[in-house]
């Protein structure tokens, strides 16, 4: 009964009377007057004036499946949903439903994280109702050499989300972080199960910091959220479904060649690194260059004394983000 009388308060411009909905659904006025109370529980905004009726005024950032439904346009993505009010992580859910045997497209999503983590083991703070935590479930028929482009498709996805549905622009920090204003607003984690020649399974981990209005004091210079941003407080449920159809499309395009060939020139023009002196760490040496953008491999070319290095992996920090100068 809550669920209906909210849809029609939703799609109601005016005033809607208490006896009009009793009398629409069959139920009492006093059933209609709970109903209420429990939805202003739940943080709607609904005004209520003698004579004239009720009036939903302001709705809560839910991130319930209903309100990713109303928002979901897509052929596949995110058309079966897991969400949880609270889990560990969500790339561990997704791991964990992956091995039951869930299929390709699964979207999971948490309010909040109590073991959310990042590259290299770090922590991704998870505080409820705060930001965006999601992972999707891909079962793709492709070699397992090429599943770490989909960190690059990801954020491309992530990107252009954001700007249509916040209308800022933003930029990719190669390979996995998405940054404005030199700071970093949401964060990448792709993982495989996979055998020699054959996938398992992938999970494409998406945390983005979208309410927060402080930060811990070890990540206060270098994090942002879109809050912070544009003052603009937005739909977690609208952002978190157009990203997944910005996905759909800029996978299929991937799925063509395996590789970024289609993608590169896109994914270069909104790169941060591109152009600008980078520090990068991998496992046998630490080196400087300038970065050239990536190759059709989602390889970071870097232009240094010795040559032209093809950074696959590793940290590469760049002048003038997260504090390095």
């Amino acid at each position: 009964m809550k669920k209906k009388i909210l849809e029609l308060l939703q799609n109601c411009q005016d005033f809607i009377s208490g006896q009009e909905i009793s009398e629409k659904f069959g139920v009492s006025r006093t059933a209609v007057w709970k109903a209420i109370r429990q939805l202003e529980a739940e943080g709607y905004v609904i005004e209520a004036v003698r004579n004239k009726g009720y009036r939903l005024k302001e709705e809560p950032d839910l991130l319930t499946e209903e309100q990713l439904q109303k928002y979901l346009e897509t052929d596949w993505a995110g058309q079966h949903l897991v969400v949880f009010d609270e889990t560990d992580s969500t790339n561990n859910q997704a791991k964990r439903l992956a091995e039951e045997g869930a299929e390709h497209g699964l979207l999971v999503l948490s309010d909040c994280q109590t073991s959310g983590k990042g590259r290299r083991g770090r922590s991704w703070d998870s505080k409820a109702g705060e930001g965006i935590f999601m992972t999707l479930l891909l079962k793709p028929d492709i070699q397992p050499g090429n599943a770490s482009m989909l960190t690059l498709v990801m954020a491309l996805a992530v990107r252009a989300g954001i700007e249509d549905v916040v209308g800022i622009d933003t930029q990719i920090k190669w390979p996995n972080d998405i940054v404005c204003d030199g700071k970093k607003v949401c964060g990448i984690l792709t993982e495989m199960s996979a055998q020699i020649d054959y996938i398992n399974y992938i999970v494409i981990g998406v945390g983005i910091n979208v309410s927060n209005e402080i930060f811990p004091e070890e990540v206060a210079a270098t994090a942002t959220s879109l809050y912070l941003l544009t003052g603009v407080r937005i739909s977690r449920a609208k952002l978190a479904a157009k990203i997944m159809a910005e996905f759909e499309k800029y996978y299929a395009l991937y799925l063509k060649t395996q590789d970024l060939s289609g993608l590169m020139n896109e994914y270069n023009s909104h790169l941060i690194n591109r152009g600008r002196s980078v520090r990068v760490l991998d496992p046998r040496q630490e080196y400087t260059g300038v970065a050239q953008g990536i190759n059709q491999s989602g390889e970071l070319l870097v232009q240094t004394e010795d040559g032209t290095a093809h950074v696959s992996s590793g940290e590469v920090s760049v002048r003038g983000v997260y504090g390095y100068v």
